[in-house]
């Protein structure tokens, strides 16, 4: 269906909008949709008056016939195309949601009945608009409250968010922190393990006072000083201390010297020092049981010092004070099994036909003095008994065992009897006297009548012969087990022709053995060595000889352990 309207001034556009109103209404248009339709005629009303002229609207209303629901289209156009110059034409299509009986009549005369039905109808219609647009303006109100409720929920976490992020902000500085706390404390723990190691590697104190300086300059310190108290200095040259460290001398705490106190754990804050007085003074003293033995005096590195790096220096001096007094102590308990040990080394005696050179050393590294002996004495049928023994164990109590083996083999060669009875009355000795206590030993006995010589020993490196003919024998018979182990054992004797000219070295096992190699190949060094002697030379200077022996033997050893070597020369 199809309807037209003229319209060429203000009362057709009213007639032809409040008919469009009301046919919309007919046809089953919802009043939002009505409303909509009717605003949109009704400003494009306004403007065709405007541009004058005739216009023409047109509506159209058709049904589906499946659905009964329609559509209603409004097309509005000048009444000729020429005077719209060419302007497309308005048009505006809504649909309808239920089939309504058309009007019997067409809208056409502008009475006021059909007016105020119409104003009414279109009052209606705005009541029902207004309606919606409450409805429509209470959701946006309470989508108003819900968007500014989510925005302060939104607020709220953002300030979770950063307080979150503060939060974790710290916790990643605090872990920071402490991992370089924790990274400080195990490099100061490491070096203060290396230091310790490098301090108790020597036994001589005063390499461990030279060792500090490299160890602690320039890192934690910019010099250092060490006073030990009975240190030997020239006379009228004693060097000036600061007043700190004659305080750390006389209370054993350790003193902090600076303008400013130094909030250093566990010392003492002294005036700035008069040696020092634009720098901070560190005095620690070297402590020990009974009395400190020193003090150590530090510059710091820069201004002044951590104080953890301080605590630690603390510590470090203590273990080189435990160092040091060790080493002294060493030293001390050295020197006299050293002394006791040379006091008890024999004058080999002259002999005819016999000569004799013996070389003692002491060990230079570790306590290893006091177990190694030499011997040579006169028997009472003229024979000569020369002997070398090792006792085990080393210090004061094996210089003091070996004394009285030498001083028991003495009282029992009285009586006369061979190498291997002696050495049986010996191994009979030590177990009584000293259980826990072993030696090794090897005699050799010498008889002016008698070509041969007479030889045992009791688990003993074997004698080494140099026949005058310039070979060189290894006497390497079975020899006893070792003396004073818990073991009833009669020593046998052996006995090897030794013609004038012949030359017998008996020795310890410090002069040929060695850890990585085991002693095989030193006795093999000592025999080429002997067979290199030139006969003359072995006669006439058996002394020098003997150090023409100990230098290439010993070139390679690490000095751990006593030397002794005897050498026994028949004379042509």
């Amino acid at each position: 269906m199809t309807r037209t309207w003229q319209i060429s001034d203000v009362t057709d556009a009213a007639l032809a909008r409040i008919a469009t109103a009301r046919l919309a209404a007919a046809h089953g248009v919802p009043s939002l949709e009505r409303t909509r339709l009717a605003v949109s005629l009704g400003t494009q009303l306004r403007q065709c008056l405007t541009k004058g002229g005739v216009w023409r609207l047109t509506l159209e209303t058709d049904t589906a016939p499946d659905t009964g629901k329609g559509r209603l289209r409004a097309v509005l156009a000048p009444e000729h195309d020429a005077d719209a110059g060419g302007e497309p034409p308005w048009q505006l299509t809504v649909r309808s949601s239920e089939t309504v009986p058309p009007p019997a009549s067409q809208a056409g005369a502008a009475d006021p009945a059909s007016l105020a039905e119409a104003l009414l109808g279109a009052d209606e219609d705005t009541a029902l608009v207004l309606d919606r647009l409450a409805e429509q303006e209470d959701l946006v109100a309470f989508h108003r409250e819900e968007l500014q409720q989510t925005n302060q929920g939104v607020v709220a976490l953002h300030a979770e968010l950063d307080a979150a992020d503060r939060a974790q902000r710290e916790a990643f500085a605090a872990e920071r922190e402490a991992r370089t706390e924790a990274e400080s404390a195990r490099r100061r723990l490491t070096f203060l393990a290396d230091a310790s190691a490098v301090l108790t590697a020597s036994l001589d104190h005063h390499e461990i006072v030279r060792r500090l300086p490299d160890l602690l300059v320039p890192k934690y310190a910019a010099e250092l000083d060490v006073w030990l108290f009975d240190q030997d200095t020239d006379a009228g040259r004693e060097p000036a201390h600061p007043h700190a460290a004659v305080v750390a001398a006389r209370t054993g705490r350790p003193q902090y010297a600076a303008a400013h106190p130094g909030g250093l754990p566990g010392v003492d804050d002294q005036p700035p020092s008069a040696l020092h007085p634009d720098r901070p003074v560190l005095c620690v003293p070297l402590p020990t049981r009974h009395s400190p033995l020193g003090v150590l005096t530090l510059c710091p590195p820069g201004e002044r010092w951590d104080p953890d790096d301080a605590v630690m220096l603390i510590e470090l001096t203590r273990r080189a004070s435990i160092a040091i007094d060790h080493a002294r102590r060493y030293e001390h308990n050295r020197d006299i099994a050293e002394t006791l040990q040379r006091a008890l080394l024999t004058e080999l005696p002259a002999t005819p036909g016999l000569d004799l050179a013996a070389r003692y050393l002491p060990a230079t590294h570790g306590l290893n003095i006091g177990g190694d002996w030499y011997d040579a004495f006169r028997q009472p049928d003229g024979a000569v008994i020369a002997v070398v023994g090792d006792v085990t164990g080393h210090g004061l109590r094996a210089a003091v065992m070996m004394s009285q083996l030498r001083t028991a083999l003495r009282a029992y060669a009285v009586d006369g009897g061979s190498p291997g009875r002696l050495l049986t009355r010996l191994h009979t000795f030590l177990h009584d006297l000293q259980p826990d206590l072993f030696a090794t030993a090897v005699i050799a006995r010498f008889h002016p009548d008698e070509s041969a010589m007479t030889w045992a020993a009791a688990g003993h490196p074997p004698p080494v012969l140099r026949m005058a003919d310039g070979r060189v024998r290894t006497l390497d018979d079975k020899p006893g087990a070792m003396l004073g182990i818990p073991l009833v054992q009669e020593i046998a004797d052996h006995t090897v022709e030794m013609a004038p000219g012949s030359t017998l070295a008996l020795y310890t096992d410090g002069l040929v053995e060695r850890r990585a190699l085991g002693i095989d190949p030193g006795i093999e060094r000592l025999a080429a060595a002997l067979g290199t002697f030139d006969p003359d030379a072995l006669a006439s200077d058996l002394d020098g000889s003997a150090d023409g022996i100990l230098r290439p033997l010993l070139s390679d050893s690490e000095r751990d352990d006593d030397v002794c070597l005897l050498l026994c020369h028949r004379r042509v």
